[in-house]
């Protein structure tokens, strides 16, 4: 019989699978083969940006919140969070923050294809326009061979300074690939396709949020935390 369990741990949501009596058989593990866990997604926590790591459950202030065991070669990170050598150093292969803080250490690089992004100023707004031709899925993607199609976005931002900082952001986002992904499309649900990756833009001037537009006060803050969980901000 096979047991599986759900792990909360920081940024992450892990599943554990064994079966009694014998040893974990996934296929991610730790170096030090005391544990083998599969990542199956990172977890964006927008409801939470204070901060709070609760959901974290351990044994003692001694183990490792990835493995849930005792520390074996401890590393201890910049955040002071200590972890496994041999777990952490997995984790870094898929993102390179700490799982229980979310704290970058080193440069976070998407999925986004070849593409353009370019700026023009006005009055009231500054539109974004995104220009992607087509292409063919790399190995970093779904469909490693297989083509996607063109797409173009114009997205906007509010002409003040705040929204000037936020261009900054994203034309960085932008450079890391973090702002597209090739994927399935939520709206249309088909298949590798050129679509946002977890960075929302305002694509209408006007309607409120329920349009993807304006007014909605808290957009520039909200983006702001989205693009701080991909760790781009201005204090690099």
């Amino acid at each position: 019989m096979n047991v599986t369990q759900w792990r909360s741990v920081g940024t992450f949501l892990i599943l554990t699978s064994h079966t009694p009596g014998h040893q974990p058989t996934n296929l991610f593990s730790t170096s030090h083969g005391k544990s083998h866990i599969l990542v199956l997604r990172i977890r964006e926590m927008m409801d939470n940006t204070s901060g709070d790591r609760s959901c974290v459950v351990r044994k003692s202030t001694e183990d490792c919140v990835i493995c849930m065991d005792s520390i074996q070669q401890k590393k201890t990170l910049r955040c002071l969070h200590s972890f496994c050598s041999g777990c952490i150093d997995s984790f870094f292969k898929l993102k390179p923050a700490c799982p229980i803080c979310n704290t970058y250490h080193g440069v976070y690089t998407g999925t986004q294809p070849a593409g353009t992004m370019t700026v023009t100023r006005t009055r009231q707004h500054l539109p974004v326009g995104y220009k992607f031709p087509p292409g063919i899925q790399g190995p970093e993607h779904p469909n490693p061979g297989m083509r996607y199609s063109s797409t173009c976005r114009t997205a906007y931002l509010p002409a003040c300074e705040e929204g000037e900082k936020v261009l900054r952001l994203l034309s960085k986002a932008f450079n890391r690939r973090l702002i597209f992904t090739i994927g399935r499309s939520a709206t249309t649900g088909l298949n590798n396709v050129i679509t946002w990756n977890d960075i929302h833009h305002k694509t209408s001037m006007g309607g409120g949020p329920q349009c993807f537009g304006y007014p909605d006060p808290a957009y520039l803050f909200r983006v702001q935390e989205e693009l701080r969980l991909k760790g781009v901000t201005e204090d690099e």
